[in-house]
C-alpha cells in the first residue's frame, strides 16, 4: 500500500482497499454494507477480509431472524438448574467483541436486531437487563452486512446503513475483474498496532467536514466515520499523521457513496458590464474575518474533488437531474460576480494601459498591432525591421473572481412572535446557516425585541458559533421593526464597502409596535417601519421577509413591498418548510 492508491478509481481496488481498512479498525469505521448476490465475486471479497483479520479475531454470523436471547444473551438454564445460582449466557455481539459481525440478508432485519446492532455499534457494549440479570458486556464489533435485495425498494434499514463506514456495490464487478491485489496481513496487523498514534490535523477534519456538508450529507456520522478512516489509512500506509491523500482516499469511499446533491460550483456567467473596481480587501477585523489559509482551502477542495468523481455514474446522474429541476442552474452561485485585476477566471482582453495592478495580455497586443504594421512603416522616412506598438494596441486581461456573501438574518424574538414560532424561526436559521457554510459564505444574525436590535453575532463563517449564539436568543418584550431594518441595513453597507455581497433576511410578524425613538404606539412604530423600508429598498439590497405569524399578517406583507424583497407567507411551518422556502427562492444564492 501507497500513495499511488488515491487516485485509482476502479471500483473492485476500492472495495480491496475498504477491506484492509476494516480489518485494520473494525469498530472504529463500523464495517462494510456490502450490496451484493451471493456469488464468485462477493466470496473472494469476503476471502480477502478474512485472509487480513488475526487468526484470534472473532468472526460470527448473524442470522436473518436471530432472537433476542442468542444476540443479547440471558438466562443458561441447564447451567442455572446445575449451579443452583444464576448463570448468564453470553449473547451473539458480545462473543464478537473485538471482531466482526457477518450478517446476511441484511435487507430483511428485523427492527429489533438492527436497534441491537445500532446500539452496539455506538457505544461498544451490550447492556443486559433481563431474566434477572444486569449485565454490560463488552461488544466492539464491526459489521459487514450483506443486501441482497433486487428492487430499489429492498434495500438495509438506513439505521444500520448510516452506521457502517462503507457502501460498496459488487454488482457490476465481474469475476475476471476481481483479481488479487497485494495486500500483507502483515501490514494489516502492524496498522493495527500503530493505529492509536496517529493524529489528525484540523485543517483535515475541516475538509472531510465541509465535504459533508457541500455533498448534502444530513448524517453527522458520515464525516466521524470519515475521518477514522482517514486514520486507518495513514496507520495502514505506515504514517504517525493523516495526510491530505489519505482524506481524499476516504472521502472517495465513504462520503462519495451517501451524497443527496452535487457540490456546489462557480458559475461561468460573465459580469453585466466591463468595469474594473479594485479588489475587495483582503484584511478583516477580528479572527473569524480572516480568509482561509490557502493550503486549508487547497486541501478542502481537493477532498472534495476526489469524493464527486467516486460518485456512482447512476447516482450521479441522478443527483444531475435533481439538481437541474431544483433549480434550473448550477446551485452554489451565491455573491455577485466582479471583475479583478489580479485573480479569479480569466475573462478576455479589453483596451487598457498595464498600470494600476492590471496585467498585459502580449499576445492580445501584438495581434492588435500587426495589422497596423504596413501603414506604421510608411509614415517613418526610413523602414524598420520591428514591430511597433502604440498606445491603442494595448491589451490587458480581465478576470471574473465571485465575491463573498454575507446572509444577515435579523430574528424577532419580540413577545409577539410566539416562543413555538421563535423556535421554529431559529430552526430555520440553523439549516439556512449550514447552506451559507457549504458556500463558504459569512453570515450574521441580530435579534430584535424591546427597543433595541442587537447584533448577536457579527459575520462569520463558524456554524458551530452561530448556532450557540442562536440558542442564546431570549424572547418577549416589543417588536422595534424600524430599529431591526436600519440596524441590518447599516450592516449590509458595512459588507458592501468590504466588497462583498450582503443578503438581509427579515423573519418577522410584521406588527410593529415600538417606534424608532423607542416610545410605544402601534401606528407611528408602523410609519417608521415603513420608512425605514422604502429607505433598504432604494440601496438595491437583496432582501427576503418571511411572515412567521399564525396566518398571513397584512403588515408583513407591505413591509416587504417597501423594500423590495421576496416575501414568504408560511403559517404553521416548521423549521424545514422555512429553510426549504428560502432555498426555493434563490435569494441565498444570488438570484433575484
Amino acid at each position: 500500500m501507497n500513495d499511488d492508491r488515491a487516485p485509482q478509481l476502479s471500483p473492485w481496488a476500492d472495495a480491496c482497499v475498504a477491506a484492509a481498512l476494516v480489518a485494520v479498525d473494525p469498530h472504529g469505521v463500523g464495517g462494510a454494507l456490502v450490496r451484493a448476490l451471493p456469488g464468485p465475486v462477493r466470496d473472494r471479497w469476503l476471502d480477502l477480509l478474512r485472509s487480513l483479520l488475526p487468526p484470534a479475531l472473532p468472526l460470527r454470523r448473524l442470522p436473518a431472524h436471530v432472537t433476542d436471547d442468542r444476540l443479547l444473551g440471558g438466562l443458561d438454564l441447564a447451567a442455572t438448574l446445575q449451579a443452583g445460582r444464576p448463570v448468564a449466557e453470553r449473547g451473539l455481539l458480545a462473543e464478537a467483541d473485538g471482531g466482526i459481525v457477518l450478517m446476511a440478508m441484511a435487507e430483511r432485519a428485523t427492527p429489533s436486531s438492527i436497534a441491537h446492532l445500532g446500539a452496539a455499534l455506538d457505544r461498544g457494549e451490550v447492556i443486559l437487563e433481563r431474566d434477572g440479570l444486569a449485565m454490560r458486556l463488552l461488544a466492539r464489533i464491526g459489521v459487514v452486512a450483506f443486501d441482497e435485495g433486487v428492487a430499489d425498494d429492498e434495500r438495509a434499514a438506513p439505521a444500520l446503513a448510516d452506521r457502517l463506514g462503507f457502501h460498496l456495490d459488487l454488482h457490476r464487478i465481474t469475476v475476471r475483474d476481481a483479481i488479487d491485489l497485494e495486500l500483507d496481513p502483515e501490514t494489516v496487523a502492524m496498522a493495527r498496532e500503530r493505529l492509536r498514534e496517529v493524529t489528525l490535523a484540523d485543517d483535515v477534519i475541516e475538509a472531510l467536514c465541509g465535504a459533508s456538508l457541500a455533498l448534502g450529507i444530513a448524517s453527522v456520522r458520515a464525516a466521524i466515520l470519515a475521518l477514522r478512516v482517514a486514520r486507518a489509512a495513514a496507520a495502514l500506509d505506515g504514517r504517525e499523521a493523516v495526510e491530505a491523500a489519505d482524506a481524499a482516499l476516504a472521502a472517495r469511499l465513504v462520503l462519495a457513496p451517501r451524497a443527496t446533491q452535487l457540490p456546489f460550483v462557480e458559475s461561468d456567467e460573465p459580469p453585466a458590464d466591463d468595469d474594473t473596481p479594485d479588489d475587495p480587501p483582503d484584511d478583516q477585523e477580528g479572527e473569524e474575518q480572516e480568509a482561509q489559509p490557502e493550503e486549508v482551502q487547497r486541501l478542502e477542495d481537493m477532498v472534495l474533488a476526489a469524493a464527486a468523481a467516486a460518485i456512482p455514474e447512476g447516482l450521479l446522474a441522478m443527483l444531475r437531474l435533481e439538481s437541474l429541476r431544483r433549480s434550473g442552474r448550477s446551485a452554489g452561485t451565491a455573491g455577485a460576480f466582479q471583475a479583478s485585476k489580479l485573480r479569479g477566471r480569466p475573462l478576455g482582453t479589453r483596451r487598457g494601459l498595464p498600470r494600476a495592478g492590471a496585467r498585459l495580455n502580449l499576445v492580445e497586443t501584438l495581434r492588435a498591432a500587426a495589422p497596423w504594421q504596413p501603414l506604421r512603416r510608411q509614415e517613418r522616412p526610413r523602414p524598420v525591421q520591428r514591430v511597433e506598438v502604440r498606445q491603442d494596441d494595448f491589451r490587458v486581461t480581465r478576470f471574473k473572481q465571485r465575491t463573498e456573501s454575507t446572509a444577515i438574518f435579523a430574528v424577532d424574538a419580540s413577545g409577539s412572535s410566539a416562543l413555538h414560532r421563535l423556535a421554529e424561526a431559529k430552526g430555520a436559521v440553523e439549516l439556512l446557516l449550514a447552506d451559507c457554510y457549504v458556500r463558504r459564505d459569512r453570515v450574521s444574525v441580530l435579534a430584535f425585541r424591546g427597543a433595541l436590535a442587537e447584533l448577536v453575532l457579527p459575520p462569520t463563517r463558524s456554524l458551530a458559533r452561530a448556532k450557540r449564539t442562536l440558542g442564546g436568543i431570549p424572547g418577549g418584550g416589543g417588536t422595534p421593526i424600524a430599529t431591526a431594518i436600519d440596524t441590518a441595513r447599516d450592516l449590509a453597507d458595512q459588507v458592501r464597502r468590504a466588497g462583498q455581497t450582503p443578503v438581509v433576511v427579515l423573519l418577522t410578524d410584521g406588527r410593529a409596535n415600538v417606534a424608532r425613538d423607542g416610545t410605544g404606539g402601534r401606528a407611528q412604530a408602523h410609519a417608521d417601519a415603513m420608512r425605514s423600508a422604502r429607505s433598504i429598498g432604494e440601496t438595491g439590497i437583496m432582501c427576503l421577509v418571511i411572515d412567521t405569524s399564525a396566518k398571513p399578517e397584512p403588515k408583513a406583507r407591505e413591509l416587504a413591498d417597501a423594500m423590495g424583497a421576496h416575501y414568504l407567507a408560511l403559517p404553521r411551518a416548521d423549521a424545514a418548510m422555512l429553510s426549504a422556502a428560502v432555498r426555493s427562492t434563490g435569494v441565498l444564492e444570488g438570484r433575484r
